[in-house]
């Protein structure tokens, strides 16, 4: 059985850092597409990037481009979230997912396990 468990998260001042990780089980992950989205309250769960299997190919959202990344290390069975010059608006419960596909997608929908969740909380 694939589990996903995320930390990391807590509260941060705007312009601050963290660093989310999520440790993967099971066999699909040296393999399988890594993504970490994010829910604001009351609002619909959004992707905030993805890093391919094979390749670590990465692709963001247009809102995180150029403050967050994502990287894994695949000895560790871990994604990380790097997230820097955090704002207001990037507060939300983060999610980690994994695809048994090597491939980028964008869509929960076709993500097949989930973490808990994290939160994280940027004050202004």
């Amino acid at each position: 059985q694939v589990q996903l468990v995320e930390s990391g998260g807590g509260l941060v001042q705007a312009g601050g850092s963290l660093r989310l990780s999520c440790v993967a089980s099971g066999a699909i992950f040296s393999s399988g597409a890594m993504a970490w989205f994010r829910q604001a309250p009351g609002k619909e769960r959004k992707f905030v990037g993805v890093i391919s299997g094979l390749t670590s190919t990465t692709t963001y959202a247009d809102s995180v481009k150029g403050r967050f990344t994502i990287s894994r290390d695949n000895a560790k069975n871990t994604v990380y979230l790097q997230m820097n010059s955090l704002k207001p608006e990037d507060t939300a419960v983060y999610y980690c997912a994994a695809r048994k596909a090597a491939g980028l997608r964008v869509g929960p929908g076709s993500y097949d396990y989930w973490g808990q969740g994290t939160q994280v909380t940027v004050s202004s």
